[in-house]
């Protein structure tokens, strides 16, 4: 899922001891939740298997329980599930995110408007998204 190329608001969430969740991070737990595997989130995603298997090992040790559960591959296969903390640390993400996409999207209209001809929302599908990660 290649990052959104419209303007919007990207909410990265910093919490204690600097343990952050952002778009990217919100992303891969859908993409988890959705393919059942690290391995082919990370693929959806764009990202190697060692980049998301460290961002779930990120999460998981920051969070008061895992977030991800994994079974290790080879024969018989191998697979990731969200768990139930991991679902309603998604859950609360996304609704912080469209909470800020509500309040924020007059303003956002906005400072969008007052950018040069030709950058303006109606172009922005040229335009690259914020970073990943987070």
């Amino acid at each position: 899922m290649p990052r959104s190329k419209r303007p919007g608001v990207y909410l990265r969430v910093l919490l204690s001891g600097g343990v952050m969740i952002g778009p990217g991070k919100a992303d891969l737990l859908q993409a988890i939740d959705r393919f059942g595997s690290i391995s082919a989130a990370g693929r959806h995603l764009g990202m190697s298997y060692r980049r998301a298997w460290l961002l779930v090992d990120e999460l998981n040790g920051s969070f008061q329980k895992p977030l991800v559960s994994a079974v290790p591959g080879g024969k018989g296969g191998g697979g990731a599930a969200l768990t139930p903390m991991g679902q309603d640390i998604l859950k609360r993400y996304r609704h912080m995110q469209a909470t800020a996409d509500a309040k924020l999207a007059a303003e956002l209209a906005e400072l969008d408007s007052l950018l040069k001809p030709g950058l303006a929302a109606e172009d922005s599908s040229t335009k690259d998204g914020p970073s990943a990660g987070g």
